[in-house]
This record gives C-alpha cells, sequence and structure tokens, in this order.
C-alpha cells in the first residue's frame, strides 16, 4: 500500500530499526508521603495531543482509602486538568503552543491522626505517536496489522522528523542570538575603549596645564 501524500516514505530497513528502538511506554510509579507535593515536569510541543492515566494506591495498613489532589498546569498557571480526592483515572488534551506542563499530586492527611504511611501513586502519560489509538484507526479505516504498524511508524518517523526540525531552528535562534551578544560586545568595548583614551588623553592635557599653572613646566 503507497503511504499518503505528505507522508514519509518508510524503507524496510528503517521500518525495522525504529520498531526495535521504540518500544512501549512505561508508567511512573513513586511513592507520596502525607502532606507531601510531588510534580513530574515535561516539555511538549505544540498542536499535540496528550492522554494519561493514573492511579493512587491507598496507603499500608490503613483503614482509609487514598487522599490526594491531582493537578495538571502549563508553565502560564493554567489549569487542564483537575481532580480533588483522585484514586484513578484518565485525562486527557492537546496543546496550544510548545511548553513545559506540570503534573502535581498533592498528599492530603486525615485530620486527628499521625503520620500517614506513604501512597504508591502510578502514572501513564503518553503524548504524539503513543497517545493515538491505532486500534480504532484501523477499525475505522479497515486496516489490517501489517498497515497499522507501518502507520504508526510513518507517524513515528514524522514525529521524529518534527523534533529534528524543531531542534535546527532553536539552534539557529541561539546561533542568532549569540551572534547578536558577540556584536554587542564588541561594540560596548569598542565604546569602552575609546572613554578610556578619551580620559586618559584628558588627564594628559588637564595635567599639563595644571602644572604650567604652578610653573613646575615650561
Amino acid at each position: 500500500m503507497p503511504p499518503p501524500p505528505g507522508r514519509p516514505r518508510l524503507s524496510l530497513p528503517l521500518a525495522l530499526a525504529l520498531l526495535l528502538l521504540v518500544g512501549p511506554a512505561r508508567p511512573i510509579s513513586f511513592q507520596l508521603p502525607g502532606k507531601a507535593r510531588k510534580c513530574l515536569r515535561e516539555e511538549i510541543h505544540r498542536d499535540t495531543l496528550v492522554t494519561g492515566e493514573y492511579e493512587i494506591g491507598a496507603p499500608p495498613g490503613s483503614s482509609t482509602g487514598p487522599s490526594a489532589n491531582l493537578k495538571i498546569t502549563d508553565s502560564a498557571g493554567h489549569i487542564l486538568y483537575a481532580k480533588e480526592d483522585a484514586t484513578k483515572g484518565k485525562f486527557a488534551f492537546t496543546t496550544e503552543d510548545y511548553d513545559m506542563f506540570e503534573a502535581c499530586f498533592e498528599s492530603k492527611l486525615p485530620v486527628g491522626t499521625g503520620r500517614m504511611p506513604d501512597q504508591l501513586v502510578i502514572l501513564d502519560m503518553k503524548h504524539g505517536v503513543e497517545a493515538k489509538n491505532y486500534e480504532e484507526i484501523a477499525k475505522v479505516e479497515k486496516l489490517k496489522p501489517l498497515e497499522v504498524e507501518l502507520r504508526r511508524l510513518e507517524d513515528l518517523s514524522e514525529s521524529i522528523v518534527n523534533d529534528f526540525a524543531y531542534m535546527k531552528k532553536r539552534e539557529e535562534e541561539m546561533r542568532d542570538t549569540n551572534e547578536s551578544t558577540n556584536t554587542r560586545v564588541l561594540y560596548f568595548s569598542i565604546f569602552s575603549m575609546c572613554c578610556l583614551i578619551g580620559l586618559a588623553t584628558w588627564q594628559v592635557f588637564y595635567l599639563r596645564r595644571f602644572f604650567k599653572a604652578k610653573k613646575l613646566i615650561e
């Protein structure tokens, strides 16, 4: 099946290499102590689908269930997802711009109790190609398993190309900034040298006039 227009063409060796390099994403798990707040940050490109699943386990030996709040925000503080007394659930959103996103879990300690045992938090967050549901795509477009895998590899290769293009753009911006800074530093150095030379010349003439006025020199 020829690839649709606008999609990168994959050779068989490249497809096999991508299949070997890219494995299933693993969820993140960590312990959340009582009265604690832990945040996970990640930079994500614009117009990218982000999906996630979370589960907060009850503290070991505790008669109460899990008690924590979840909030996902961007660098501007906009709330993309929030859940109080979160235990288990899913979330999804699409980014509007390249930004740093933060998922924070905040433990809630029941009033009148001692130290709460740590809660186990499991977060499985995916974005881009990983967040797409290729099973639904296969059902809608009636694709065979091999065609679905090729579609996934095509999307993955396109994502890698976009990442390299973005990094190249960032490198060009940083290079332009460095060149501009170097030019400004050079001009400032020349201006400083001119000021120092002018000040030294003025001091010489001033001292010469001063010594002549005191009749120390002719």
